[in-house]
């Protein structure tokens, strides 16, 4: 389970660079849109091993989602602000979910 919530915040530090307007935008356009394929394997990644390891998988959904409908200018760049959120919200209680098991105190 601590994999799958590395992977997500580390997701998260990639949705923060994507989502600022100028500087997210121009990347992806300069790069053919080529780093939202690259974020939408990347989530898959993420879905699987959360799914084998029985943690959450509703931030690499978002993930997902944002890397699909992301090519669109302003609704791209608010769906990266949405998916960054959620994926911190998932990463940290996938982190703290692994920390109550070992300790016990689930």
């Amino acid at each position: 389970m601590i994999l799958s919530g590395i992977l997500k915040l580390l997701g998260v530090l990639a949705e923060f660079f994507l989502g600022i307007p100028a500087i997210g935008g121009t990347f992806i356009l300069s790069l053919l849109w080529t780093p939202l394929l690259f974020m939408l394997v990347y989530y898959i990644i993420t879905l699987v091993v959360s799914r084998v390891s029985g943690a959450p998988i509703w931030g690499p959904v978002v993930g997902i989602i944002t890397s699909v409908v992301g090519f669109i200018p302003f609704v791209g760049m608010t769906l990266h602000w949405i998916a960054f959120f959620c994926l911190l919200a998932d990463g940290i209680l996938t982190l703290r979910s692994k920390d109550r098991s070992q300790t016990g105190k689930l």
